[in-house]
């Protein structure tokens, strides 16, 4: 799924079952999973994760991290170590490789379920985020969208225009 061929939308609830799975609409495991390959679960913020296809995960990581080693070998993140180690930190327990099951099931995986926050036979979240689905936190999204929704004409017209 090239950004350009296909952009993800809707909302939806569902329940996280007593093994941590999440049934995904099909347009959305066939966006993020064609043909039943790999995709990429990411932790965004507390409370929401993220699903990618993982061609386009990978091109993005992949082209971020090159451009970081560069500064490093060329001395322009000499005096940002730490901050090269935090953001390395972060990319170490950031994402993890997971696959759909047939019916487009997702399994939670362990460090993933404490950041999502729901438990078993909880309530979620599935929405297309444009480029990717995020499965949330049903408090954490209305939080997310009381914070946001104000600013969403603006956004579409600077996006749009």
């Amino acid at each position: 799924m090239p950004p350009s061929q296909e952009f993800i939308l809707g909302e939806f609830g569902r329940t996280l079952d007593e093994r941590y799975r999440l049934s995904l609409p099909a347009a959305f495991a066939e966006a993020v999973s064609p043909g039943g390959s790999e995709c990429i679960l990411a932790k965004e913020r507390p409370g929401c994760l993220s699903l990618w296809n993982a061609s386009i995960w990978k091109g993005q990581l992949d082209n971020g991290v090159d451009l970081v080693k560069r500064k490093m070998r060329t001395g322009k993140l000499g005096e940002r170590i730490e901050e090269v180690q935090l953001l390395s930190r972060l990319l170490s327990t950031r994402h993890k490789t997971v696959s759909l099951s047939g019916r487009g099931r997702l399994l939670i995986p362990d460090g993933f379920r404490e950041f999502l926050q729901i438990e078993p036979g909880g309530n979620a979240m599935v929405v297309g985020a444009g480029v990717c689905v995020e499965i949330w936190n049903p408090r954490a999204w209305l939080a997310h969208l009381e914070e946001r929704m104000p600013e969403f004409r603006q956004l579409f017209d600077e996006l749009s225009g």
